[in-house]
């Protein structure tokens, strides 16, 4: 077999390794869970081997780096730099390693998908995957199914279609970026009248998808792109009549879901009533100020890579009682974690994008005056995945698609493929691949390969025995060893040495002959816990626990307060710290703790309810002088 003929195989490679990578991470509920994104990191790999064979098979083959690339690798150096200096070394490692994988597939699409099928053999792979996940949100929808596949969706989504993701918002997220693909394909791409016809009826059934979804900031992302991509229509005159029906048909849809459906009404109503429930939009509002201030405080660096959530306790408003995860608005989230460089290194990479973007603009579309002017493909996939964008901006500010790898990637794909078009505007972007160019760059792509395995290894070797430790029993030695030998395999992970901590802390309090030794034993890794997550409330007040079991309640106070300043409106903390009290039998003071956690949160919150009504009899107990 020849050069050309491995090199060519090679680039087929890519091609199903890409297609494999945007297919699965949506089907796989966004690829959230660490053994989903497992597969996505390997797949990466492969596209990175079988990129370093073509840049060894083809000599000749030039390299496409337009300006976004510099933008690019400086966010990626960035990272690095701000992992080796983050407090939470798991969580910023972790960080960096989507930052990796999205990096590398963002530089391997340039350069690899860049044939002129390109756009749209993605873009209808796209259209088709979003109209069978919107068709799924429909059943879900129809059947009021509280399911996801194998998995039951969270009470407060019930009613609401999410498709394969477990968040509606998230599928509405990657429901919008598709569509204005569909939408461009069918009335601008240069296809045959049944493709047309098979794209013009996927976009109407994601139409519906986004509409079940019940999404608010969907809704109005899908909405305000539409009108965009309509009005770039409406300046071209052939295509003013099927943009004014698709225009009256949208208008139609909507006013049928609103008309008919009291749940969108319901949504609609409460859009800026404050209420405490996790989903409602106000929220989203109580967020907004902490990961401002978050900001505020660290305005340079931020508070470290994914960050937010481990030291967002200092900063809870009193009617979030929930954890939050992220500031449900990627603007501030990306503000909060990386600060004002961070912000600014995004912000100049969406700049390049969109400047590269109006460059080719008029490279690509085609004029009405032109003579013989005909469809154009190109066009197509520029306007459908431009306003796919910009609808993924408009979302971004109440949601945090960009925290879904499946979402990201979606995105990331589009920015290359349009970055990519470049290449109908102008030659000066493309560099010649010299042995040195392909050197440094093979080095590179090494590096990651190597990187990306190893730490793949490692988590798939920790999520083997996380695993186990779910079929396992509770508090028994052997759930013990296996969470030793997970802790093991993965010793930065403070989740683990909690749970090994609390594993230990129950099982002495059982009151066996050793409870001595098993309350110590738990000490020690709420201790580790502390030493790798300082921010964490949890830790410092189950090793007061610990001391206030074993009578030591002098050493406890301290680490009870501790774990107060870390988390001063939580109502679970404050009721531990009443518990605290009930101890060494202050109850007056024990009262107030335990009234403000029920202030805090009335309805599940039983700690704080059981004791207040222990505390309220005793005071009455003394009053009366018994």
């Amino acid at each position: 077999m020849s050069r050309e003929q491995l090199d060519r195989w090679c680039e087929k490679g890519i091609w199903g390794l890409i297609l494999a990578l945007l297919v699965f991470g949506p089907l796989a509920s966004g690829a959230v869970r660490v053994v989903d994104f497992l597969v996505i990191e390997a797949l990466t790999m492969g596209v990175a081997v079988l990129w370093i064979m073509r840049l060894w098979l083809n000599p000749g083959q030039r390299l496409f780096w337009p300006p976004i690339c510099w933008g690019v690798l400086a966010f990626v150096a960035y990272a690095i730099v701000r992992y080796h200096q983050a407090d939470l070394e798991l969580v910023a490692r972790r960080e960096l390693i989507r930052i990796l994988v999205y990096a590398l597939l963002f530089l391997a699409i340039l350069n690899n998908l860049n044939r002129q099928e390109s756009g749209p053999l993605v873009g209808c792979t796209m259209v088709f995957l979003g109209m069978a996940i919107a068709g799924y949100a429909i059943y879900q929808y129809a059947t009021d199914s509280p399911h996801v596949g194998f998995f039951l969706k969270p009470a407060n989504y019930a009613g609401r279609g999410s498709g394969t993701y477990i968040c509606p918002n998230h599928l509405a997220g990657f429901l919008e970026m598709v569509l204005p693909l569909g939408l461009a394909f069918a009335l601008i791409g240069r296809i045959s009248p049944l493709m047309r016809i098979l794209l013009g009826y996927a976009s109407l059934v994601m139409v519906a998808g986004i509409g079940v979804t019940f999404s608010r900031g969907g809704w109005a992302a899908t909405v305000l792109s539409l009108l965009l991509f309509l009005a770039l229509l409406l300046r071209k005159g052939r295509y003013r009549l099927p943009a004014f029906i698709l225009l009256l048909l949208l208008i139609a849809a909507a006013w049928s879901l609103l008309a008919r459906s009291s749940q969108a009404q319901k949504r609609l109503e409460r859009l800026f009533v404050e209420e405490r429930a996790y989903d409602g939009f106000s929220f989203r509002f109580l967020l907004w100020k902490p990961a401002f201030q978050m900001w505020q405080d660290h305005f340079w660096l931020g508070a470290g890579p994914g960050h937010f959530d481990y030291r967002f306790g200092p900063y809870r408003p009193e009617w979030v009682q929930a954890r939050p995860g992220y500031a449900h608005n990627d603007y501030l989230n990306t503000l909060a974690d990386w600060g004002s460089v961070g912000g600014l290194l995004v912000a100049a990479s969406g700049i390049l994008l969109s400047a590269g973007v109006f460059k080719t603009w008029k490279y690509v579309r085609r004029e009405d005056s032109d003579l013989g002017a005909k469809r154009s493909q190109r066009a197509a996939f520029v306007y459908g995945a431009s306003v796919g964008l910009c609808a993924l901006l408009i979302h971004s500010f109440s949601d945090f698609n960009l925290q879904i790898p499946a979402n990201a990637i979606l995105a990331i794909s589009l920015m290359a493929l349009l970055s990519a078009h470049l290449r109908f505007a102008t030659d000066r972007y493309w560099v010649k691949s010299g042995w040195l160019v392909r050197a440094f760059l093979t080095a590179l792509l090494l590096f990651g390969v190597c990187y990306l395995g190893q730490q793949g290894w490692r988590s798939t070797r920790e999520e083997a025995r996380l695993k186990q430790v779910k079929r396992e029993r509770l508090l028994t030695p052997a759930r013990v060893e296996l969470l030793e030998q997970a802790v093991a395999a993965e010793p930065m992970n403070f989740d683990t040495t909690f749970a090994l901590g609390e594993t230990l802390r129950q099982m002495s309090w059982q009151g066996a002959d050793n409870y001595r030794e098993l309350a110590e034993a738990a000490i020690r890794w709420y201790r580790r816990g502390i030493a790798l997550n300082p921010f964490d409330a949890y830790n410092y007040m189950k090793l007061g626990m610990c001391l206030d079991w074993l009578g030591r309640h002098d050493e406890a106070a301290p680490w009870f307060e501790e774990a107060v300043k870390r988390d001063p409106n939580n109502h679970y903390v404050l009721a531990h710290q009443g518990w605290h009290f009930v101890q060494v039998e202050d109850y007056a003071t024990a009262k107030q703790w335990f009234d403000r956690s029920v202030r805090l949160k009335w309805k599940d919150n039983p700690i704080a309810f059981s004791y207040l009504n222990i505390v309220n009899r005793k005071l009455k107990e003394k009053a009366a002088g018994k």
